[in-house]
């Protein structure tokens, strides 16, 4: 009996939506749209920061912010890319997040990880034209001219770029 009453209240609910979509605007639909994954988006990081799991609200908020109508210019793919490579550089050591004036890891880098950094594929062989394309593309969104806290981000990219052009140079 209590099921019964359960989808009786789901198909009144269906019904109510359903009749406030056929009656409104594209307008006033895509707002809504576009408020509530805003809305739902800011919970569930507000959410997952509030559990300690902050390091997995970030991509959420960077989810929402080509949403938000802002003067930044960066889009979705950009800080897609931009997440790719701090986790990539966390991953191995190379990025402390806590003490950005502090260089705690001295050794070289390796091969395979300058790749990555530069997100060219390992196996490909690339001219010295191309690793100088993509590591331009980095460098535009990394450059410390354009944010002065990403300066070591930058020397890790610049000591990538050294090493994947001197294997390319061999």
């Amino acid at each position: 009996m209590n099921y019964f009453f359960l989808i009786l209240i789901i198909f009144v609910i269906i019904y109510l939506f359903l009749n406030w979509f056929a009656k409104t605007s594209s307008k006033k639909i895509s707002k809504f749209i576009r408020l509530f994954i805003i809305i739902f988006s800011a919970i569930l990081a507000f959410l997952m920061f509030y559990a300690g799991r902050y390091i997995f609200s970030l991509p959420f908020l960077l989810a929402i912010l080509p949403l938000i109508k802002t003067k930044a210019g960066i889009s979705l793919l950009q800080l897609i890319r931009i997440w790719g490579l701090l986790r990539v550089l966390k991953n191995s050591g190379r990025f402390n997040f806590n003490n950005f004036n502090q260089t705690n890891n001295t050794e070289t880098m390796s091969i395979d990880e300058a790749y990555r950094i530069l997100n060219l594929d390992l196996k490909k062989k690339y001219s010295k034209d191309e690793v100088m394309k993509s590591y331009k593309n980095i460098m535009k969104k990394i450059h410390p001219d354009v944010s002065p806290e990403l300066s070591r981000l930058a020397s890790i990219v610049n000591e990538a770029k050294d090493i994947v052009i001197k294997s390319v140079d061999i």
